[in-house]
């Protein structure tokens, strides 16, 4: 769950995401074309690297926190998530590595001791259980189903661990189409380092510029084109781009416009 302070996905948000009829597009189209890269000519996209975000919706954790929470759910989950991902980019910085499910825990620690909510053993257990269990976003499963049968080849590049994916992968019914479930706990480091990006092309064995990064969060994006992935920013928040002196090679809302800008 790859994020700023601009990223984080606002508890109270209720904006609905229309599922799209992506399953209707030319899958020949989508497998022959090629995708033309912002530094050089055209190349051709054999796989989709996946955040675990643009495919699975954080949205019911915060959810979650409102209901056990309700006089400082907001702030409770806005703390929470700040800290998350603020922890994975310290431990990264200072080569402390733990695990994403027990930063998350401690970035939970951290949001109740700090907001002065009661957290007790059952909610904070509750909470955690509840990123093992995502559903996906309304537009991914039609979306899924064209890639596969397009033939271009699915992975996820996630922070979450191997767990976590493995876990809600099962429960929202997509495991079968994904190739592989690559987590930065394998390099015991966080994205945006460039050793967690070079995960994709060790486990798919293909050239960087052969795989398309497909990311949750503006940070993310940035740190994938720095890395040099031919990178698409699923920007479900419509959050401003990061300037952080790079931009994603294609930004869009959803699954349909990712489907388009690899047509």
């Amino acid at each position: 769950m790859h994020n700023n302070e601009q990223d984080r996905i606002s508890p109270i948000s209720r904006r609905s995401f229309i599922a799209t009829a992506v399953a209707g597009l030319t899958i020949a189209s989508v497998a022959a074309s090629p995708l033309k890269h912002l530094q050089g000519g055209p190349i051709k996209i054999k796989a989709i690297a996946f955040d675990a975000f643009p495919i699975f919706d954080p949205r019911p954790v915060f959810g979650l926190v409102n209901q056990l929470f309700p006089e400082k759910g907001i702030e409770l989950a806005e703390t929470w998530r700040t800290r998350q991902f603020e922890y994975t980019w310290l431990r990264t910085a200072g080569g402390i590595f733990k695990d994403f499910g027990a930063v998350t825990e401690d970035a939970l620690v951290f949001a109740a001791n700090k907001t002065g909510v009661n957290l007790t053993t059952a909610y904070r257990r509750q909470l955690m259980d509840q990123y093992l269990a995502l559903d996906v976003w309304p537009d991914v499963l039609p979306a899924l189903e064209t890639l596969k049968r397009s033939g271009i080849r699915l992975a996820f590049l996630s922070n979450m661990t191997g767990e976590m994916l493995k876990s809600c992968s099962r429960h929202a019914k997509v495991d079968s189409y994904f190739e592989h479930l690559i987590s930065t706990e394998r390099a015991k480091t966080y994205k945006p380092s460039p050793v967690a990006y070079q995960l994709g092309v060790d486990v798919l064995q293909l050239k960087k510029e052969e795989i398309l990064f497909a990311a949750f969060a503006g940070w993310d994006a940035s740190g994938a084109k720095w890395f040099g992935y031919p990178t698409f920013w699923v920007n479900r928040q419509g959050a401003p781009g990061e300037e952080l002196n790079t931009s994603p090679d294609g930004t869009g809302k959803g699954m349909t416009e990712l489907i388009n800008f690899i047509r």
